[in-house]
């Protein structure tokens, strides 16, 4: 598979290829029209071939969030749904993830927008009415203007799930508040599909502790990315594009809960790793 990385900075973009070591810078057009192009690799090796070599590690980044909005799909995953189950129990809300589990349907819901965003080096927030609270790592899809796949980053949907647990109905609370929504490093373009056997691998460190660690493929999704896009696009565009997480099987129990000052690492191969501290 051959691929760009594509970075958003103050001044521009800064693209690398998997066919050499240079970071080039490119300012030829806005983000947004950028990545709207309709063959994005195809314009990535244009933009590669024809820009200025810089030295990466003095390059400011961004989140790659310009006017896209941010959607998240849950329980898309078998571990998911236990997990949301178990803590809906109580109220009488289990039933409810079991069921979107196995509907045709697929639960889809609004995550967030830039200003919500929280890129590479930044700090995602915990709620101050919550008392549990976990960061869900997630292969994020950018949908162009088009409704085409056309590429990948890594998200963070942090949730409070005892909120979300509460009550079914509270999820927007759980889930939509500023500093929800870690994304980044940069926007991973491709000439084909990622593996199956990609790997999704969190880390979250305490006080220089590793106090959690989990992994899995994204071949364990029970939902298609093509059937995730469609179903977000079945009567909504989006004149900019927009970013789709597709939920998380890696979780930690309970009752861990995320602190003030953790780190959380999120490393999905090729894309990169998102590095964020909890504010």
């Amino acid at each position: 598979m051959n691929y760009f990385k594509l970075y958003r900075t103050p001044h521009g973009h800064v693209i690398q290829s998997s066919q050499s070591d240079k970071s080039i810078f490119h300012q030829a057009t806005s983000w947004d029209d950028f990545i709207n192009q309709e063959n994005l690799f195809e314009a990535c090796a244009k933009a590669f071939a024809h820009g200025t070599e810089v030295n990466f590690g003095d390059i400011h980044l961004l989140h790659p969030v310009d006017q896209q909005e941010i959607w998240a799909a849950g329980v898309t995953y078998l571990r998911s749904k236990v997990a949301r189950m178990e803590e809906s129990k109580e109220s009488g809300g289990d039933t409810f993830y079991d069921k979107v589990y196995s509907a045709p349907r697929p639960e889809i819901f609004y995550k967030g927008n830039s200003h919500r965003a929280v890129g590479q080096g930044g700090q995602v927030r915990i709620r101050k009415d919550s008392t549990w609270n976990v960061p869900e790592p997630e292969l994020t899809l950018f949908v162009n203007a088009q409704g085409q796949l056309a590429g990948y980053t890594i998200g963070n949907d942090m949730s409070s799930r005892d909120i979300e647990g509460e009550n079914p109905l509270y999820l927007p609370q759980a889930k939509v508040y500023d500093g929800a929504a870690g994304i980044g490093p940069c926007l991973l373009v491709t000439d084909k599909p990622l593996a199956p056997e990609t790997v999704i691998d969190m880390r979250i460190f305490r006080d220089g502790n590793e106090v959690f660690q989990g992994d899995t493929q994204i071949s364990q999704m029970k939902r298609t990315h093509a059937e995730l896009v469609e179903y977000l696009t079945r009567e909504m565009t989006f004149s900019k594009g927009t970013f789709l997480m597709t939920g998380t099987c890696v979780v930690p129990d309970h009752p861990f809960t995320l602190q003030s000052g953790d780190r959380i690492e999120i490393q999905i191969e090729p894309i990169g790793t998102l590095i964020q501290i909890v504010a």
